[in-house]
């Protein structure tokens, strides 16, 4: 019944359209922006003060990424948080760090990309749903690019800025100290940062410690680039990243190392009179070291190891070129992945032998692909926007020893794998001075990842199962309709946006009763396999209202549902959430009083592990103010989260982990130029 009530809203919206475009009158400029794609703006140091959307310039990643109301976070700790996007998480998403593809080496998800990167290393996040999400790979749920701070050439003969940050957080007795050093002049640039953080156990809202959420952490990063001449510029990037001590509270196991070396070269050209008028090609490198363990554990029954290596080359080279009406972007790009991991039990008998496996078998992957996007301009109100990506994908199991291990399961199973990846996406945008309609419509398939494809008894706590990879998945492919209606005048803006994911094959654990677990006390065994059609749907309203220049007034609400059609509800689907926030600016003064919360999740899995999450209504207040010292500039910021240190458990929140109880945090940022 459900979906034919969705089916008939969406033909209700493409009519109204439809009539919307026979009427328009007015001129007015279209945006030319992908469909659905938000921008996660996170200020330059300078510009701290004035980023009004976040309570904290010096909070992690994760911090950042949850405000953005298009994604959720799955929480295992108080570190590296998984990102979520449309109530999918990172298998199906794809998440680059400017455009390079780089993937965790942790079998757990311990270490999404986001965790290897920090604030001080970025300019934005740029987030795009579902299928719009392809520039940079093939994707299901969208995309998350995060996107480098690159200074610019200056027209000075040089320009220097230095600056030291300075950070804590009462709760968890954070501690952040960071500095950077930026350098640039008519011909060359290079920024350089450095950021550690220190955290102790935080405190829950029943003020009991949550033992083993304890990190610390440290990050470098260098970013250079010298101009060639006025319509040509080569640039480099790395960043070196590493944390260690890191404690996972809803898991078995720490972690005692964390580290990522990250690094690119590349070429831009640019000329406005050009057909090609911007091309940019970089060649990249990183390489993962993912290192869990248990030593810090009371009462295990059995140590184990569980080390993991990932290491990612690759290649792209974009243009864009404008033809009349046509403004084309175009993505040539590759990357070869090696992913290692492997997993020693250690006998509480010395005297017996140690247990070896390789959990990821040394699975190499080769992934080539092109995207093509072409935005068309009817005229001054109505675009269409046309986009495709065709990729080619290759796997081999590298190592012998791996590949009999999972004959086992699969006695005819070839050491090599070849998938072709097709995706498209339409999009038509209308726009007039007070609304702005868009509709689209996208298909796409994804590999299996190599967890799904290839895992062998990687244990998952969420639902206390070994999972086994089937290397004979099918691809999973997605049929998808978003809308969104947006209306501003004057003072409101009012914001309508919905999003149905027709998924086939789609890949999730089955219980496999022919297999014993390997993990002590684990319930069974899933095997992965494919349901045959899943359906999930997200549906948001936005309102922002200025009163004045001082106070502006935001607001949000989002619905979101899955289910497999004629079958078991999905897990990690989030329940209705909302969020207010009042902000007043004044001059150099900036305050944000902000309520957020969730109905209590009752559509949740069995099946998966879930069980029934309460509502809560969380309360945060924060303030700040940028002082002038001749032409050097100190920031502070200061605040308190969850002011009434309410003890509640997310949906997202890994075994029902606890949030943090009352946090009050101060931020120091000094400047001088």
């Amino acid at each position: 019944m459900i979906q034919r009530y969705i089916l008939s809203f969406f033909i209700g919206i493409i009519s109204l359209t439809i009539q919307s475009q026979q009427k328009i009158i007015k001129k007015d400029t279209l945006e030319k922006h992908t469909f659905l794609n938000e921008v996660i703006v996170i200020s330059k140091r300078n510009d701290k003060i004035n980023n009004k959307k976040y309570t904290k310039p010096l909070a992690n990643l994760d911090d950042f990424l949850e405000k953005s109301p298009k994604i959720n976070m799955i929480k295992r700790g108080n570190y590296a948080w998984e990102p979520s996007l449309n109530n999918m998480v990172s298998d199906r998403l794809n998440i680059t760090i400017d455009g390079m593809q780089i993937f965790g080496a942790c079998t757990d998800k311990m270490d999404p990309i986001t965790s290897y990167v920090d604030i001080s290393n970025l300019e934005k996040v740029a987030v795009y749903s579902g299928q719009h999400g392809t520039e940079n790979g093939q994707t299901i749920g969208g995309a998350i690019d995060l996107k480098l701070d690159k200074n610019n050439f200056t027209n000075q003969y040089h320009k220097i800025i230095t600056g030291i940050d300075v950070g804590y957080e009462s709760n968890s007795n954070t501690k952040i100290i960071g500095a950077e050093a930026n350098f640039s002049s008519k011909k060359f640039y290079i920024n350089t940062d450095f950021i550690k953080r220190n955290a102790d156990n935080y405190v829950d809202g029943n003020n009991n410690e949550v033992l083993f959420s304890q990190y610390n952490k440290y990050n470098f990063s260098a970013i250079a680039g010298y101009k060639i001449s006025s319509k040509e510029k080569i640039g480099a990037t790395f960043i070196f990243d590493k944390a260690t001590d890191v404690g996972y509270p809803a898991l078995p196991m720490d972690v005692s190392l964390a580290k990522a070396t990250i690094a690119s070269v590349n070429y831009e050209y640019q000329n406005k009179d050009a057909l090609f008028n911007y091309i940019d090609a970089k060649l990249y490198a990183n390489n993962i070291t993912h290192v869990m363990d248990d030593t810090k554990r009371p009462n295990v029954p059995i140590h184990m190891d569980m080390p993991g290596w990932s290491d990612t080359y690759g290649y792209y080279v974009k243009t864009k070129l404008k033809k009349n009406k046509h403004h084309f972007s175009v993505n040539l790009n590759g990357y070869y992945n090696k992913s290692l991991a492997e997993m020693t039990m250690y006998p509480a008998n010395s005297r017996e032998k140690l247990m070896f496996m390789l959990t990821w078998p040394d699975v190499k992957t080769l992934y080539n692909g092109l995207f093509i996007s072409d935005n068309i301009t009817i005229n001054n109100q109505t675009s269409i926007q046309l986009s495709t990506r065709l990729g080619y994908q290759y796997n081999n199991i590298g190592s012998d020893f791996g590949l009999g291990s999972l004959q086992i399961f699969y006695p005819n199973l070839s050491a090599t794998k070849n998938r072709f990846l097709p995706s498209f996406t339409a999009q038509i945008i209308n726009k007039t001075p007070q609304f702005t309609i868009t509709n689209s419509l996208g298909y796409g398939e994804r590999a299996p990842s190599v967890s799904e494809g290839y895992g062998n008894f990687l244990y998952n706590s969420f639902d206390n199962f070994d999972y086994i990879g089937n290397p004979n998945l099918k691809n999973e492919k997605s049929l998808e309709f978003n809308s969104k209606i947006k209306y501003k005048n004057n003072a409101l803006t009012i914001g309508f946006e919905n999003s149905l994911f027709y998924i086939s094959d789609y890949i999730i654990g089955v219980i496999n009763p022919n297999f014993q677990p390997m993990v002590i006390g684990a319930n069974g065994v899933k095997t992965y396999s494919s349901l045959d059609k899943v359906l999930q749907f997200n549906s948001s309203v936005n309102v922002a209202y200025k009163f004045n220049k001082q106070f502006t007034f935001n607001s949000g609400i989002t619905y979101n549902y899955g289910k497999e059609i004629k079958g078991e509800k999905l897990p990690l689907i989030a329940p209705v959430t909302y969020n207010a926030s009042i902000d007043f600016t004044n001059n150099l003064f900036t305050s944000n009083f902000e309520v957020i919360g969730a109905d209590t999740q009752r559509n949740f899995s069995k099946n998966y592990g879930e069980d029934k999450t309460n509502k809560y209504t969380i309360f945060n207040i924060d303030a700040g103010y940028k002082f002038y010292i001749n032409n050097d500039a100190l920031i502070i910021k200061t605040g308190v989260e969850n002011i009434f240190n309410t003890y509640y458990s997310t949906y997202s929140d890994w075994q029902n982990i606890p949030r943090m109880g009352r946090n009050i945090f101060i931020n120091l940022s000094y400047i001088l130029k």
